[in-house]
């Protein structure tokens, strides 16, 4: 049985102190919710505190991204083995990684393996723009993301990792994919195309979440769906409405 994930990504909001505060805040809450795994991504420099505030709860930490060297002149970045001495997640491949700083395919399949030989469980992030999608490339554009992400990576090791749809032209825009027209690319492009590559017992495993702009009004519908597994929330992580978000989801 998949058990759903429902992580916050809080991208360049809160500071060390804020992070503190919230998580402390919410963390007994969202403890007592049942078939449920959550976790909170806060900037780099807001990790120590968001775990030290979440410490003995239920709610997990993820980074929002990492490099794939183990150290050296890479200025401004943090490596696996900083980001898993807090955190048991690490985003990768975000579409605002790929569109703002270069992220590539190869990056992120690099990036895949040192994550999971540092033991943490990569939230490998997929997804096409507007123009793509008005196109009818969406099947193959994300598809071919999701192949890149996993070149070498062993059959042994896939259970490890979680995916997250994220169609580029949801997020943070308020428009959302239908439930349902989620569901069926997340099916073909994702979920099939892991069973392609690995046999369908593997990719049954595998975790989906869906994100762009998933509201506590609308993750139920998203989560009634037979192949999302979960939700990587922007916004709506960052207030008070996220244990109403997580509550509707895990119901």
């Amino acid at each position: 049985m998949r058990i759903p994930f429902i992580a916050g990504n809080w991208k360049m909001n809160k500071t060390a102190a804020e992070a503190a505060a919230f998580i402390a805040s919410v963390k007994d809450e969202l403890s007592a919710i049942d078939n449920v795994e959550i976790a909170f991504c806060p900037t780099a420099i807001a990790i120590p505190a968001a775990a030290s505030a979440a410490a003995g709860s239920k709610v997990g930490i993820g980074a929002q991204n990492m490099h794939q060297a183990a150290s050296g002149a890479y200025t401004g970045e943090i490596s696996a083995e900083m980001v898993k001495e807090f955190c048991q997640y690490v985003i990768l491949g975000h579409s605002e990684r790929r569109q703002y700083f270069g992220e590539t395919n190869e990056g992120v399949n690099e990036k895949v393996h040192v994550a999971l030989a540092h033991g943490l469980t990569p939230i490998v992030c997929v997804g096409e723009s507007l123009t793509q999608n008005e196109a009818g490339e969406t099947h193959s554009f994300v598809s071919e993301q999701v192949k890149a992400a996993l070149v070498g990576i062993s059959a042994e090791a896939m259970p490890k990792l979680i995916f997250a749809y994220e169609p580029i032209w949801a997020i943070g825009t308020g428009r959302s994919a239908t439930a349902e027209s989620a569901n069926a690319i997340i099916k073909s492009c994702v979920r099939d195309t892991i069973a392609a590559l690995y046999g369908s017992a593997i990719s049954e495993q595998i975790r989906i979440q869906y994100g762009g702009s998933v509201k506590p009004h609308n993750i139920a519908d998203y989560m009634a769906q037979p192949d999302i597994d979960g939700a990587l929330v922007g916004g709506a992580s960052l207030t008070p409405a996220f244990v109403e978000l997580v509550r509707n989801g895990a119901a």
